[in-house]
């Protein structure tokens, strides 16, 4: 067998392994939101994760946690916005930048945002929504 003969099987292995690098920094890559309502909640939550036109909805109940993936590579455009709501009429909403590689927000007893030392988020990377312009 002569050295020439083998250099297509370990061309093919480079191949392979690039290629099971590129699918697995696809994967891991992009930034990670995390929503954790406590253990302690005194009620359910009706939820909608908005990331960038990819829409999640859902119920929130204590001790549960929801999350989605955002971008790896946002354009000025890219926004992810979470409101979440109660049936006794407790509202919501907050615009998000994500950092990479998770942002976890923790939602206290009551489904406001835990500020606490050591479980709130970066409140840098919060912003309050803010209504639109249209009039009825």
């Amino acid at each position: 067998m002569f050295a020439s003969e083998k250099r297509p099987l370990h061309i093919g292995r480079w191949v392979v392994l690039l290629l099971v690098a590129a699918i697995a920094f696809w994967y891991y890559a992009p930034p990670k939101l995390y929503v954790f309502y406590s253990k302690d909640g005194a009620e359910d939550f009706s939820y909608v994760l908005n990331t960038q036109n990819r829409i999640v909805r859902g119920n929130l109940r204590p001790g549960e946690t929801t999350g989605d993936v955002g971008h790896i590579f946002p354009n000025e455009d890219f926004f992810m916005r979470l409101d979440w709501w109660s049936n006794k009429g407790r509202s919501h909403c907050i615009n998000i930048t994500p950092r990479w590689p998770t942002t976890e927000i923790h939602l206290d007893r009551n489904g406001d945002i835990d500020n606490s030392e050591g479980s709130g988020p970066d409140a840098a990377r919060l912003k309050p929504c803010v209504a639109g312009s249209a009039k009825p």
